[in-house]
């Protein structure tokens, strides 16, 4: 396989990594929807793929060089800056990933707000804005099964890098970005509301999609598929566990 910062895929889908890029499995997927293990187990899979089995894939640390037509600059004017403010490189950057043409810095938590103040600040990064946080819910990766992922665009360099932080279950906090990106306002309520992570900092996270008194949060992947019944005129569908199965 040819050096490049370009990552392919198979035809079952599963990614193919750069070389020296090893893949990380963290679950198998069964069926389209829902948290059971397939035919009969419970995942109120309705959609009639019910037996389809796909492994879920997540792409390791990508060794150096990393390609791009910049994507080492940022790497060596990051972890440069880092140090120079005293933090040892290898506890802030967990690990640096370039898959499909994009660059992912993977940072610890503890130091997500300083990694970030310095993307922004450093004139040779300035990575200005911030264009958006999505959370991701990983269930089978002990310890980190819950991600935040940040969306930096550079408008004085024209570059886009993305920023991933994880917490665990058993601690589902990060810190706000707020006072770095005050746009992030409402992108972190919306991740709490759909994910449950708690935003560290945030001046006020409330939910912002879900009716505050609503239980659990929809987009985790251990959320049940139930739901309420949709109400048409003359007619009702039914909620989605409700519905009639084709496996």
């Amino acid at each position: 396989m040819s050096d490049s910062t370009e990552s392919g895929s198979t035809e079952s889908g599963v990614p193919v990594p750069r070389e020296g890029t090893e893949l990380e499995i963290v679950g198998v997927r069964h069926g389209m929807f829902g948290g059971g293990n397939g035919v009969g187990g419970g995942s109120g899979d309705t959609s009639g793929y019910g037996r389809l089995v796909s492994p879920i894939v997540l792409p390791g640390a990508t060794p150096r060089p990393y390609g791009g037509d910049w994507f080492d600059e940022v790497a060596d004017e990051l972890e440069g800056a880092l140090e120079e403010q005293g933090l040892q490189v290898a506890d802030v950057i967990e690990k640096t990933v370039v898959d499909r043409g994009e660059i992912t810095f993977h940072i610890a938590r503890e130091h997500l707000v300083p990694a970030m103040r310095t993307l922004r600040d450093d004139p040779a990064l300035r990575f200005e804005l911030c264009t958006g946080v999505s959370g991701v819910h990983y269930p089978g990766e002990p310890g980190r099964e819950l991600h935040a992922v940040y969306h930096l665009r550079s408008i004085t360099h024209n570059r886009l890098i993305r920023v991933e932080t994880t917490a665990p279950d058993a601690d589902p906090h990060l810190p706000s970005t707020f006072a770095v990106y005050p746009t992030n306002d409402w992108h972190e309520r919306e991740t709490y509301d759909f994910f449950g992570i708690v935003f560290d900092g945030h001046p006020a996270l409330t939910r912002i999609m879900m009716p505050d008194d609503w239980l659990g949060h929809p987009q985790r992947k251990d959320y049940p598929l139930g739901g309420i019944p949709v109400e048409y005129k003359g007619a009702q569908i039914p909620a989605p566990d409700q519905r009639r199965s084709y496996n």
